[in-house]
């Protein structure tokens, strides 16, 4: 199964004209997903005091975690969708990988940091108005090196598309055809 953790507030975004060219394509394939709608849930990214008491100890209070987790246990493919916003994940990304990527569930420290989760393949999808390479160090770097890929997220490829606000129909649908030959 695909887990789709589709990250922006605007559905009439270029993301969620992604979102949709992805959708499509697994319709057509006959391959199951299911979307994380970030925004749609009303999910929080802020820990509360009483959260963050239970952090520690690999549990939480919001249920929107406990329901994210299980589309992630039985995932073996994620897709993550988001505008690069201040050089970084939107905050309500940010926030989902703070309290969903909890210990005993994405990773443990039993024999020194091991990883958890088995997604087989994760593809990080993003937009932006600058330069690609203007985003390698958080995005390749800190969010699937350093984050990502720490806590079993394997076969991992970025695709951004730079002077999205710029670019012509044409250049946006091209992107959008390269991302669903990527998944």
């Amino acid at each position: 199964m695909v887990a789709i953790i589709f990250a922006h507030p605007w559905h009439g975004s270029f993301n969620k004209a992604i979102l949709d060219g992805i959708t499509d394509q697994l319709n057509k394939d006959k391959r199951s997903f299911q979307i994380i709608d970030l925004h749609k849930d009303n999910f929080n990214p802020v820990f509360t005091e009483q959260e963050l008491a239970l952090y520690a100890k690999g549990e939480y209070a919001d249920p929107l975690v406990g329901h994210y987790q299980e589309v992630l246990k039985s995932a073996d493919e994620v897709i993550f969708i988001f505008p690069i916003w201040w050089s970084s994940m939107p905050a309500i990304l940010k926030g989902f990988l703070d309290k969903v990527m909890l210990v005993n569930f994405s990773h443990n420290y039993e024999n020194g940091w091991t990883p958890l989760l088995a997604i087989k393949k994760t593809v990080v999808v993003t937009t932006s108005q600058s330069l690609t390479e203007k985003y390698s160090c958080a995005i390749e770097n800190q969010l699937i090196q350093n984050g990502l890929e720490a806590i079993g997220f394997q076969n991992s490829a970025w695709l951004n598309c730079d002077n999205v606000g710029f670019g012509t129909d044409e250049y946006r649908k091209e992107f959008i055809d390269k991302v669903v030959k990527a998944v």
